[in-house]
């Protein structure tokens, strides 16, 4: 058996020779339903856990350090190794917060761009949950059909950025590119799509499945009281019954202008975060039909105009000998904010990102620290598993829809 950390007050506590029936295994970090590097440490009377301990750590990331030793604009691309599920999420989170502390605001153009990218992504993250989970559980098909929509989504990704994982899809003021020709029809197309396989296929094949409730319902109860202790957000904590989504309750780009509503489960448990999951998806293809329309009525400007801090469009850096110069500070030495401190929440597919920036006006963030929803869902695995068998233990873990990439930044 590997033997624990002895540092870890949980494993000092922990007598791994017992005259009782109880056991400790690993499960994980190489555990295929473990969602990445996560080693959680069981101690299971029987085939029932007494104790969890969640162990994290395994990738060694640095995320945060390596941002302040980069450039603003050198450090867009290393968020998308946050979530990598939803790469524009990240990417959109952190340039938010540094447009907040530059003082400036994004092109209506570009911010319409920007939400369809956040939903779109919102989509396919939530699709990757219902194909693994699914798969986690025992249902191989909806873990194929699943993932069939979602190499749709991320084709419209490709098309539009050319990437399809991590995408760099977002700049600090706006967006890089304008929509392509063609693009708005297949992204009706793919709406629609979804649209159709979310009732016909994926809730057919689940909904009423009676081995899927089975494993699915009164598992993994999370009480409101529980979900708002433990940090919870998103939809773990609009699963918990708890009607709160940073989308209405702090608007950002034009989420105040559209409609939509936040769906809510209140039987706590997987199976309502899974019928949550899929009224999520209906709303965000609300959203990405209402932001279709508002595309034509925009004016061709894709960033912001800040000289101080932006560079000028390709067509005067070619033609402006100032512009030229002030492109060629901008990207050998990096902007330099003004001093001050910034905190930005966003709501992304699993919960509230926020990047916190401290700036003292150089070209680095004198810190950067980001609160990822899936470092705060792990943690309450502790609790919750606690009670439960052994083999509701990955029925579990697939319904907190973590990702290890935001875990170990």
């Amino acid at each position: 058996m590997q033997q624990p950390n002895k540092l870890s007050p949980f494993f000092e506590n922990l007598n791994f020779e017992r005259d009782d029936n109880t056991m400790v295994i690993n499960f994980g970090p190489q555990h295929p339903s473990a969602h990445g590097q996560l080693r959680l440490v069981l101690e299971l009377d029987g085939e029932q856990v007494v104790k969890a301990y969640p162990d994290i750590g395994y990738l060694h990331r640095g995320i945060e350090k390596m941002a302040e030793n980069m450039t603003y604009n050198e450090f867009l691309p290393t968020t998308d190794r946050l979530d990598y599920i939803a790469s524009t999420s990240n990417n959109y989170a952190y340039a938010l917060a540094v447009e907040r502390l530059l003082g400036i605001e994004a092109p209506r153009r570009a911010q319409v761009i920007r939400t369809i990218l956040l939903e779109l992504n919102r989509i396919i993250s939530h699709l990757f949950f219902i194909a693994t989970h699914a798969l986690d559980v025992g249902a191989m098909s909806v873990f194929l059909y699943a993932f069939r929509e979602r190499e749709f989504g991320m084709d419209l990704m490709e098309d539009y950025c050319g990437a399809r994982l991590t995408h760099s899809a977002v700049r600090i003021g706006g967006v890089p590119l304008d929509i392509p020709d063609g693009w708005m029809i297949n992204l009706r197309n793919f709406c629609k799509k979804v649209e159709h396989e979310l009732e016909h296929t994926y809730n057919a094949l689940l909904q009423e499945n009676r081995i899927w409730k089975m494993r699915l319902e009164g598992v993994g109860v999370i009480s409101p009281e529980d979900a708002l202790s433990w940090g919870c957000t998103g939809p773990m904590l609009r699963g918990s019954g708890i009607a709160y989504d940073i989308r209405k309750e702090e608007p950002y780009e034009l989420y105040g202008e559209l409609d939509f509503d936040i769906p809510v489960a209140d039987t706590n448990d997987s199976y309502g975060r899974y019928r949550l999951y899929m009224a999520e998806m209906k709303e965000s293809i609300k959203i990405i039909k209402q932001l279709i329309l508002m595309y034509d009525e925009t004016e061709p400007q894709l960033m912001a105009h800040a000289p101080k801090y932006i560079s000028a469009p390709k067509e005067e850096i070619m033609t402006q000998n100032y512009a030229l110069m002030q492109h060629f500070v901008l990207v050998t030495q990096g902007m330099r904010p003004p001093k001050g401190e910034v905190y930005v929440p966003t709501e992304s597919p699993k919960g509230e990102l926020g990047f916190y920036i401290k700036s003292e006006g150089e070209p680095y963030a004198y810190r950067l620290k980001c609160r990822a929803p899936s470092f705060f869902h792990t943690g309450l695995l502790q609790e919750i598993l606690v009670g439960t068998y052994l083999a509701d233990v990955v029925t579990i873990i697939g319904s907190t829809n973590i990702v290890f990439g935001e875990v170990d930044r």
